[in-house]
């Protein structure tokens, strides 16, 4: 009996501390629970149809593994129609983050982490973005979050670096590509619903608003785009983001300007290890 109290507390904990910041666009510093395995699945969708005449579509199955409270691992694989008119797989990738600092309060924390990506794309080089789901590349960054009560702020700083034979080549494009870039976010959460917590079963709503910029370090091309999203966590284990994309500044030449997004991920709880010693590591 005492177990499952303790993991009761665990999971209600969790979610009074960390569900406004599990943002839909980005990571925070925070970690998902240590020794715990989530499916994810994404789905996007470009909606302006800037270069075609229909809306293309890409798919994201992922898995994320929590090896401790201070280590996280993604790893996933993407689906599309997006750089061609026939579906199918076109990139896969990793993803690693380690938290370095933690100043927990009640009701409150401060958090940073390093983040690193690699990932491997077919796609033919398309479009003026840096993406490492369009493009085969590293990434390393920085995150800071910040909890106060029901609200959460986080801001990232990474570097990406596009890989392969086309950048050591002789060859001169026109117009020149860009092959790295300077990628910022700043994220913001609002738990909702509910009010007051008095069960880890409480749906919970979660409202969130994201700027994500990026600046091309080859030709001086950027933009900054502007995500607000709805969350809701369902039994403290499984989640449903909506999200919806657009641009309100830029020079570059994108596969497109406006997109949505849906996902959903489910959460298995202390695969391995001791649920008494992972109660304290969240």
């Amino acid at each position: 009996m005492k177990k499952y109290y303790v993991l009761f507390v665990w999971m209600l904990s969790l979610s009074r501390l960390e569900a406004q910041e599990l943002y839909v666009y980005t990571e925070p510093a925070s970690n998902m629970p240590a020794h715990s395995l989530s499916l994810k699945l994404s789905a996007n969708y470009n909606i302006d149809k800037l270069h075609t005449d229909r809306t293309t579509q890409r798919y994201i199955p992922e898995l994320m593994v929590g090896i401790s409270k201070k280590l996280m691992i993604h790893g996933g694989a993407s689906f599309a129609d997006m750089h061609t008119r026939s579906f199918g797989w076109e990139a896969a990738y990793v993803y690693v983050k380690y938290r370095f600092l933690s100043l927990d309060e009640v009701h409150r924390h401060f958090r940073m982490a390093v983040f690193g990506k690699a990932a491997h794309s077919k796609n033919a080089f398309h479009y003026d973005e840096v993406s490492l789901l369009d493009k085969s590349g590293v990434m390393a960054g920085i995150i800071a979050t910040g909890l106060i009560n029901k609200t959460a702020v986080s801001v990232s700083v990474s570097n990406t670096q596009i890989l392969g034979d086309a950048r050591t080549s002789k060859v001169l494009y026109i117009p020149e590509r860009n092959y790295q870039a300077m990628n910022y976010s700043l994220s913001a959460g609002y738990l909702l619903l509910p009010r007051e917590y008095t069960d880890f079963r409480q749906t919970n709503v979660n409202l969130y608003a994201e700027v994500l910029a990026q600046q091309t370090l080859d030709r001086k091309t950027h933009y900054i785009d502007v995500a607000p999203a709805v969350q809701f966590i369902f039994n403290s284990i499984s989640k449903l983001n909506i999200g919806y994309r657009f641009q309100v500044s830029g020079n570059m030449e994108r596969m497109a300007k406006r997109s949505a997004l849906v996902s959903y991920e489910y959460t298995f709880l202390n695969v391995w290890g001791k649920k008494k010693k992972d109660a304290a590591q969240y």
